[in-house]
C-alpha cells in the first residue's frame, strides 16, 4: 500500500517547470498593459525618398514651430512615427504635415504600441487587435470573373490572328464567339479551315477545338485552364491591393481571399473610408517610349522650349528626360514580369513577357531602333483628400515619371529584359510594379463597414468588463461551493487567462471581439475540469478513503474524462478555424489556445498548489 504522506508530492523539477511556465506567461503578457498611442506615420512615396536623421530633425522643428504637443518622434525601418497624447492632436498634425510635405511623402494615421523600448528590444510585443477592437474600415470585394475570362479570350483573338497571318492562312473573321464562349474563326474555304486547325493545334495546343460547320472553327479554354486563370487573376488582385495598401501606411492590414471570387480587405486604424477607396481603386499604367536622341533634356527644362515631337518628363531622381510623343507600347500588354540578373554583366534586370498583340507591336517598334534608348513611363491617376476650412475637398492629379531608361540591344519580341537598374531591390520593385501595378480583373465593393476608434475602445471596455465579471462570479461560485479548493481553482483560472494572453502575444495572433468571447468561454470550461476533480474527491471521501488518498484518486481518475471532453471541443475549434472566416477564426484561435492552457492550469497547475498546501501532511479533513 502506498505511503499516504508521499501520494501528493511533486519532485522539485516539476515545481520549477511550472514556475518557469508562469514566469513566461507573465513576461509575454506584460506588453499588453501599456496600450497604444494615436500616431502619425510618415513614409516615402517612392523608394528614393529619404527618411533619415535630417528629415527627423526637420519634422521635429516643424511640430515645435506649429506648437503641436507630441510625446516623441521615432525613426525606424525607413519611416517616421510621431506619437501624440490624444486623437485631436493627431488629426490636426496629420492635416498640417500633408499640406507641408506634399506628394513626395505618405502621411497616414495610425495607432502605435506604447510598449517600452527595453521590452521591444528583447522581442516582446502586444497581441494584435482586430478591426472591431481597434477601429478601421472593412471592405468585401467581388472580383468579376466573367470579365477575367473575357480578357483572356480577347487576348487569344489577337494571338490567333497573328498565328494565321504568320502561317499565311486566309480567313474571314476572328472574334469572340457570340454564345458559348471561346474564339470563333470564320473561313471562306474548308481547306483553309483544315490548315488553320492543324496549325493552331500545334501552336496553341492548350485550346480545345470544335467545328460548328465546315467554314468555322471554335477554340475554347478547358475548364482546368479557366479555373487556373481565375485563381491567378484573384491572387494577382490580392497582390495589387496589398501593394496599394502599403501607401496607406496601415499596420497589420488583412487582405485575404474569401471563397472563389471575393477578397476581404481590413485596414485597422484607418478612419477615412474615402481615402481607402481612392487607394484601393487607383488606376495605374505604363508606357514605353523612345528617347529623344537629338535634344537635351536639361536644356529643354531650363529654357522651356520642348521639341514639337517630344515630351519632357522627370525620372525618380528629379532629372529631366526627353521622350518621343509616340507611344511604342502600354502596360496593358504585359502578362508577366520577374526580376533576375543579366547573364553577361550580372547586373540587375527585369524580364517582361507580352501578349501576342503587344509582342508584334514591340517587335515592329524596336527592329529599326537598335542602339537607341527606350524609356518606361509610370502613369498613375490619384485623388487627394485634404481638409480645407473644416471641409474635406478632393483634388485629382496625375503622376508621370520615368522609372527606367535603357538601351535597346536587340529586336524585342514577346519576352525581353529591362536593364540599367541600380540594385536588385529596384529590379524586384519594378517587376512587382509591372506585374501588379494594375488590377488583373475588375473589382466591386459589395460590402463596406467603418468602425470608429471610440466604438473599438467601447468594445474593449465591454469585453474587459465581461471577462472580469465572469472571473468574479466563477470565483464566488467555486469558493462558495468548494471552499479552499475553490480558491485554488480560481488562482489557476487567473493564471490560465495570463497564459492565453501570453500565447496570443507570442504568436502575434489577432484578438477580436469573438476572440474575447472565446476567452470567457474558456474560463468556464477551465473550472469545469476542477469541478470534475473536486466532485471525484468528495466521492472518494464519502467512500471512507483518507484525505490524501482521495486527493490522489480525484486527480488521477478524473484525468481521462477531462482529456476526452477537452479533446472533442478542440476538434470543433479546429474545424471552425479550418472552415470559418474572419470573426469565426478569431473565436476558434482563442478557444483552441484556451483549451490547451486550461489543461495545464486546471490539472497540473492546480494540483501543484494542492500538493504544496496539503501534500506530505497528516490531514483529518479537507476544505472541499
Amino acid at each position: 500500500m502506498a505511503n499516504p504522506y508521499t501520494l501528493n508530492q511533486y519532485p522539485w523539477w516539476k515545481y520549477l517547470l511550472i514556475g518557469l511556465v508562469i514566469l513566461w506567461g507573465l513576461i509575454f503578457a506584460l506588453p499588453n498593459l501599456f496600450g497604444e498611442d494615436p500616431a502619425v506615420q510618415i513614409s516615402g512615396a517612392r523608394a528614393n525618398v529619404a527618411i533619415d536623421s535630417a528629415f527627423h530633425a526637420r519634422i521635429a522643428g516643424l511640430l515645435d514651430a506649429e506648437q503641436l504637443p507630441h510625446k516623441r518622434v521615432e525613426l525606424e525601418e525607413g519611416r517616421l512615427l510621431i506619437r501624440f497624447p490624444d486623437p485631436e492632436g493627431q488629426l490636426k498634425a496629420a492635416d498640417i504635415l500633408k499640406d507641408r510635405l506634399g506628394r513626395d511623402y505618405i502621411v497616414a494615421l495610425n495607432l502605435a504600441s506604447s510598449t517600452p523600448g527595453f521590452l521591444r528590444a528583447i522581442g516582446l510585443n502586444p497581441m494584435y487587435l482586430g478591426l472591431d477592437l481597434r477601429g478601421g474600415v472593412h471592405f468585401l470585394m467581388q472580383v468579376d470573373m466573367d470579365a477575367t475570362v473575357k480578357q483572356i479570350e480577347e487576348s487569344y483573338v489577337d494571338e490567333i490572328r497573328a498565328q494565321l497571318r504568320s502561317e499565311k492562312i486566309l480567313y474571314s473573321t476572328v472574334g469572340r464567339a457570340a454564345n458559348g464562349g471561346g474564339v470563333q474563326v470564320e473561313f471562306k474555304e474548308e481547306a483553309e479551315r483544315n490548315k488553320a486547325a492543324q496549325a493552331l493545334r500545334k501552336n496553341l495546343s492548350n485550346l480545345q477545338q470544335d467545328e460548328p460547320d465546315p467554314l468555322s472553327l471554335r477554340l475554347t479554354l478547358s475548364e482546368p485552364e479557366i479555373r487556373e486563370k481565375r485563381d491567378f487573376a484573384l491572387q494577382q488582385n490580392i497582390t495589387t491591393l496589398r501593394n496599394r495598401v502599403n501607401e496607406l501606411g496601415v499596420a497589420e492590414p488583412i487582405i485575404q481571399q474569401q471563397g472563389s471570387d471575393r477578397i476581404v480587405v481590413q485596414l485597422p486604424g484607418v478612419q477615412d473610408t474615402a481615402r481607402a477607396k481612392e487607394i484601393l481603386g487607383a488606376t495605374a499604367t505604363l508606357e514605353f517610349r523612345l528617347a529623344d536622341e537629338d535634344n537635351d533634356g536639361y536644356q529643354a527644362a531650363e529654357t522651356g522650349r520642348i521639341p514639337l515631337n517630344s515630351r519632357l518628363y522627370k525620372d525618380r531622381e528629379g532629372r529631366p528626360v526627353l521622350l518621343q510623343k509616340r507611344v511604342m507600347l502600354t502596360g496593358d500588354s504585359i502578362v508577366d514580369a520577374s526580376s533576375g540578373l543579366e547573364q553577361q554583366s550580372g547586373s540587375p534586370a527585369v524580364y517582361v513577357t507580352l501578349d501576342g498583340k503587344g509582342a508584334k507591336r514591340m517587335e515592329d517598334a524596336t527592329k529599326d531602333n537598335i542602339g537607341k534608348r527606350m524609356g518606361v513611363v509610370f502613369i498613375e491617376n490619384k485623388t487627394e483628400t485634404k481638409r480645407v476650412d473644416g471641409e474635406l475637398k478632393k483634388t485629382s492629379f496625375t503622376i508621370e515619371e520615368v522609372i527606367n531608361v535603357a538601351t535597346i540591344r536587340d529586336r524585342l519580341g514577346r519576352r525581353f529584359q529591362i536593364t540599367g537598374l541600380d540594385s536588385s531591390r529596384e529590379a524586384r520593385d519594378l517587376a512587382l510594379l509591372l506585374r501588379a501595378g494594375a488590377l488583373a480583373s475588375p473589382i466591386e465593393i459589395i460590402e463596406e463597414r467603418t468602425i470608429g476608434p471610440s466604438a473599438g475602445k467601447e468594445n474593449i471596455a465591454q469585453g474587459f468588463r465581461a471577462g472580469v465579471l465572469s472571473l468574479l462570479v466563477i470565483a464566488a461560485f467555486m469558493v462558495g461551493r468548494y471552499k479552499g479548493f475553490g480558491a485554488i481553482a480560481t488562482a489557476a483560472l487567473a493564471v490560465n487567462v495570463v497564459l492565453i494572453i501570453a500565447a496570443l502575444s507570442m504568436l502575434q495572433a489577432t484578438l477580436t471581439l469573438p476572440g474575447i468571447a472565446g476567452i470567457v468561454l474558456t474560463m468556464g470550461m477551465a473550472v469545469d475540469a476542477n469541478v470534475l476533480i473536486y466532485e471525484r474527491i468528495r466521492e472518494e471521501l464519502r467512500n471512507g478513503n483518507s484525505p490524501q488518498a482521495s486527493i490522489h484518486a480525484g486527480f488521477d481518475r478524473a484525468f481521462d474524462t477531462i482529456i476526452d471532453s477537452n479533446l472533442t471541443t478542440l476538434i470543433a475549434a479546429i474545424m471552425l478555424f479550418g472552415f470559418g472566416t474572419g470573426p469565426v477564426k478569431g473565436f476558434a484561435v482563442t478557444l483552441s489556445i484556451g483549451i490547451l492552457t486550461s489543461m495545464f492550469t486546471a490539472v497540473t497547475g492546480s494540483r501543484a498548489l494542492v500538493n504544496l498546501l496539503y501534500g506530505g501532511r497528516k490531514l483529518q479533513k479537507l476544505s472541499v
